[in-house]
């Protein structure tokens, strides 16, 4: 029995930054995920307001995880809110080059022994004038997100599909105070991280061995 304790590294971008007072009431989900997590497992959050996969990796912080990635290590990449945004900085081609930014996170994770798990990025709060949810606000992104995963054989998250069903069927009003709303609907509050950090906690007991064993016991009668 290894006694040494498990880390996830999480790259990401601001749905999953830990969040200081100075952004609050913003949480992102690398702060709730814990919440759901054995006690002996470390959440090391290396994600960052406005990132998509290229500027995360130009700006060196992907070098940095690498510096603390060890064997047994996990690394969880979510990425997609940034990646479409027009600017040079940010911009990727979901059919190109966002495909092989995470090929290289991937990579990253394999040359040091770690595992890395893809999650395909939370729905955006979007509603038309009659109440309706408006999903596909990522685009191409993530069934792309699903291929490089394929390609690179890891596995993946898709929170986008099952946040997009969860804000459809909480409908418009009872899906703002998940979020910064009426600031945007992007951004999520405390309570709106912890559903989000649920999700993907559902997701990976789904994996199964190894991942659902980071996991802490659900209550009972689940």
């Amino acid at each position: 029995e290894c006694t040494t304790m498990e880390r996830i590294l999480y790259a990401g971008d601001s749905t999953v930054a830990f969040n200081k007072i100075n952004t609050y009431p913003q949480t992102g989900m690398s702060q709730a995920l814990p919440l759901y997590l054995k006690d002996d497992i470390q959440v090391l959050s290396f994600a960052k307001n406005g990132r998509s996969t290229k500027s995360f990796i130009a700006e060196g912080r992907l070098a940095a995880i690498e510096r603390e990635l060890k064997e047994g290590d996990y690394l969880f990449v979510q990425f997609g809110h940034n990646d479409a945004k027009p600017d040079e900085a940010r911009h990727t081609d979901p059919a190109t080059d966002f495909k092989e930014n995470l090929l290289t996170f991937a990579k990253a994770a394999q040359d040091h022994g770690a595992k890395a798990v893809f999650i395909t990025p939370i729905a955006r709060r979007l509603f038309d004038e009659k109440g309706r949810f408006k999903k596909g606000s990522h685009g191409a992104y993530p069934t792309a997100m699903k291929e490089a995963a394929a390609k690179a054989g890891v596995p993946v998250v898709d929170l986008t599909v099952v946040t997009e069903q969860y804000l459809a069927g909480v409908g418009e009003l009872w899906s703002r105070p998940l979020f910064v709303w009426p600031k945007d609907n992007t951004h999520l509050k405390y309570e709106g991280a912890v559903m989000m950090a649920g999700f993907l906690a559902r997701g990976l007991r789904a994996l199964g061995e190894p991942y659902s064993s980071l996991l802490a016991e659900e209550k009972e009668g689940e």
